[in-house]
């Protein structure tokens, strides 16, 4: 069975080729197909296995700005640890009190956990978050040593 690939084909000429970064996109894709038919229990999601959720990372010229999916999640929920470029984020999607019978169960609960690398360095200090409608919004800035430069140039 093939995985769909988002492919963006100015990737390669622009900014060259990262096979870290695809690898860790196969990976991700690969444990998101295996949790999905592995790890449902007869009821839905088994609250014990740790899920991840989808995650969406774009390149400004001044920051790194990261969209998380996360429906159901309350801000206290979540937790983002930062070091050096590497971003975790994490916490839990609790079940609620159920007053009838659950028949059916396909939204995930219970832990979840995503970690990834940017690939340049970030500004740890100023990294903000904010969970709005279901999505957490991260905006990293790039150190100043990692943002693109113009350079004159001078002469005849």
């Amino acid at each position: 069975m093939a995985l769909p690939v988002k492919r963006d084909d100015r990737m390669p000429a622009e900014r060259g080729w990262d096979a870290l970064a695809q690898f860790q996109d196969i990976y991700a894709q690969m444990g998101r197909l295996f949790r999905d038919t592995a790890g449902q229990s007869g009821t839905g999601w088994d609250p014990w296995m740790p899920w991840a959720p989808a995650i969406d990372v774009e390149e400004t010229d001044d920051a790194y700005l990261v969209e998380v999916e996360l429906p159901g999640v309350r801000k206290d929920d979540v937790a983002i640890d930062v070091s050096g470029n590497e971003v975790r984020v994490y916490g839990e999607i609790k079940q609620r009190e159920r007053k009838g019978i659950l028949r059916r169960q396909t939204r995930k609960v219970g832990q979840f956990d995503y970690r990834f690398t940017l690939p340049g360095e970030v500004d740890a200090d100023k990294i903000t978050a904010e969970l709005r409608a279901g999505v957490l919004n991260l905006h990293a800035p790039k150190v100043e040593a990692a943002k693109p430069r113009r350079i004159k140039v001078t002469g005849e």
